[in-house]
């Protein structure tokens, strides 16, 4: 199996590299205050082996930026966003993926409303539709959110991957079969594979949870597909479970000692023999990480 190595988690790898970087905006502050670093990160991942470079447009929303700002900003900084991953990406011949987060709050379906989410999520895709060569709806936690990604995206010939939060609260269940993997809106994985379906996506992906619960993920979507043509990708985080009632990224959490370079390739090895054919990290996962899957998995 050919496996297609993603980037990895820009909010902290900006921190890392002493970009600007607080909260509220998390990782949106380096793109309205400073973008060489928001081209350095990229570089960085591209430099490790990433083979897709992400926008830094999942903060270039309300919840993050403040609505006043978004309104006078949100079109900009989507562009710009678009823009230095599309340069980083031309340097190192990679290609880019234009970043459509959950624009309500992350990790909160019960947030979700289409009459709100869309003139946001509607601005994001005008500012990256000149850069991007697939679109990633990431972090999605219901199958509603997905649903209306396709349809702003109307006709749009180029590949759309669709990327599911999971549950993680209880991610030791998962692993050990107690409990089925589940999305944050408590969806079946089974109903994600058949949304996927449905929307015509070329891919389904795992994102922004924990490690323990993706390799049962993959299992049961691979399941589900059956001998469909669509991709399988996982790109975990390095956080430790969220309270069920928080938002990603509302407070810095701290990154798990035991997801070193060579400890996440054991959590990917396991994944791509249940059947990913994309890997990459999420939150807290380095271009160390990246380099570690590249050399291991290419």
């Amino acid at each position: 199996m050919t496996v297609t190595i993603l980037d990895g988690g820009m909010g902290r790898e900006l921190e890392r590299s002493g970009a600007p970087f607080r909260q509220p905006e998390w990782s949106a502050l380096a793109l309205i205050e400073s973008p060489a670093h928001v081209g350095q990160a990229h570089a960085a991942f591209a430099r490790n082996g990433a083979e897709f470079i992400t926008t830094n447009s999942y903060a270039v929303v309300p919840f993050h930026i403040g609505r006043e700002r978004f309104d006078a900003e949100g079109l900009r900084l989507a562009d710009l966003a678009g823009r230095l991953a599309r340069q980083t990406a031309d340097e190192f011949g990679v290609r880019v993926a234009g970043s459509l987060p959950p624009v309500l709050g992350s990790y909160r379906p019960d947030l979700f409303n289409p009459d709100e989410a869309r003139p946001i999520l509607e601005v994001l895709i005008e500012g990256l539709s000149p850069y991007a060569d697939v679109w990633l709806a990431e972090t999605q936690s219901s199958l509603a959110e997905v649903a209306l990604v396709r349809e702003l995206l109307h006709d749009d010939p180029r590949p759309l991957w669709l990327s599911f939060t999971l549950d993680d609260h209880d991610a030791n269940a998962v692993q050990s079969g107690a409990a089925r993997p589940v999305l944050r809106s408590g969806e079946p994985v089974v109903e994600a594979a058949r949304q996927a379906l449905a929307l015509g996506a070329a891919a389904l992906l795992f994102n922004c949870s924990q490690p323990e619960v993706m390799e049962a993920a993959v299992r049961e979507a691979r399941a589900a597909l059956g001998d469909a043509t669509i991709g399988i990708g996982v790109y975990a985080n390095a956080f430790a479970s969220e309270a069920d009632d928080a938002a990603a990224n509302e407070t810095l959490h701290g990154i798990r000692a035991d997801l070193t370079p060579p400890l996440y390739l054991g959590w990917a090895k396991r994944w791509v023999d249940a059947g990913a054919s994309m890997v990459g990290g999420c939150c807290g996962i380095s271009p160390e990480h990246i380099g570690e899957l590249a050399r291991a998995l290419k």
